[in-house]
């Protein structure tokens, strides 16, 4: 099954869709798809709404609604850099003995199909396909990365819109003054169960820009699966049900020099085995 959220902006309903197209309203189980929801065993319980007929109604206009983040209101975003071998050879860097953390502000979520919009003064904005990780439960202190898995929740598809001047070359070193722009983060369009992924650590990922290949890897080449992401982490900072993290990005980026940064009009199309893919247009900030 299939978690999302459908609506206009700040008005979206949570909803599941079926493998066969169905899709049904969650809203008599739960107000959204938050830290409350994952916490409280709200995936178990739309398995047992699903099991028992008629407990769910069918949304009859979902394939005329807007696709919203399948998230609500993370507590926060963390991001790890350099996490493919062949993207931190691309960016100039030995691989990363230990995850590189950074943050993104939670308001920089959209949906999978928004707009992103080109900050002003921006000179060279980046797209960055990543695995997403959303927590199911507070994790604190984990023993081990095997422990981590019973603390995710689902997967989804995350754009880490960058842009490198502002990371790079503006921020005194701090990364996350290239990363926290309005719609900077779309995500989506569905969060996928983590136990209905067989091996999230072998899964194609891919992006183009107005058609033309840009990555095309998979996550068999992340230097830190996500198990271990999510231990590592949790030795130093609390993760909350319904944290995002984002896992990194492989090769193909504009920062590699091979590719022209992004501009007005540009179309992302990026996606991962699975979990379904995105589309955006580039929209400079009126």
């Amino acid at each position: 099954m299939e978690l999302m959220r459908l609506g206009p902006v700040g008005r979206e309903i949570p909803v599941v869709r079926m493998p066969n197209g169905e899709v049904f309203d969650l809203s008599g189980i739960t107000a959204d798809l938050d830290g409350a929801f994952f916490e409280g065993g709200g995936i178990q319980r739309v398995r047992d709404a699903l099991a028992t007929p008629g407990a769910l109604g069918l949304v009859e206009d979902a394939g005329g609604l807007r696709i919203g983040a399948p998230i609500a209101k993370p507590g926060a975003v963390l991001c790890i850099g350099q996490n493919y071998a062949a993207h931190a050879a691309e960016s100039g860097s030995v691989p990363p003995e230990v995850p590189i953390l950074f943050f993104k502000h939670p308001n920089t979520i959209v949906g999978a199909y928004d707009d992103v919009l080109i900050p002003p003064g921006a000179e060279k904005v980046d797209w960055e396909v990543e695995l997403g990780i959303v927590m199911g439960s507070r994790a604190s202190y984990l023993a081990s990365p095997e422990d981590a898995l019973g603390h995710i929740a689902g997967f989804t598809v995350s754009n880490d819109v960058s842009e490198r001047a502002f990371q790079r070359e503006q921020s005194g070193g701090q990364w996350s003054k290239g990363k926290c722009c309005a719609t900077f983060n779309p995500l989506g369009p569905v969060l996928v169960p983590a136990d209905e992924i067989a091996d999230v650590q072998s899964l194609r990922i891919w992006s183009r820009v107005n058609g033309e290949k840009r990555q095309d890897s998979s996550t068999a080449d992340m230097i830190f699966s996500a198990a271990f992401i999510v231990w590592h982490l949790s030795q130093y900072l609390v993760l909350d049900a319904g944290d995002l993290i984002n896992t990194g990005t492989p090769e193909g980026v504009a920062l590699s020099g091979h590719y022209p940064y992004l501009t007005a009009d540009d179309v992302l199309e990026l996606g991962i085995e699975g979990l379904g893919q995105q589309r955006q247009q580039l929209v400079r900030t009126p």
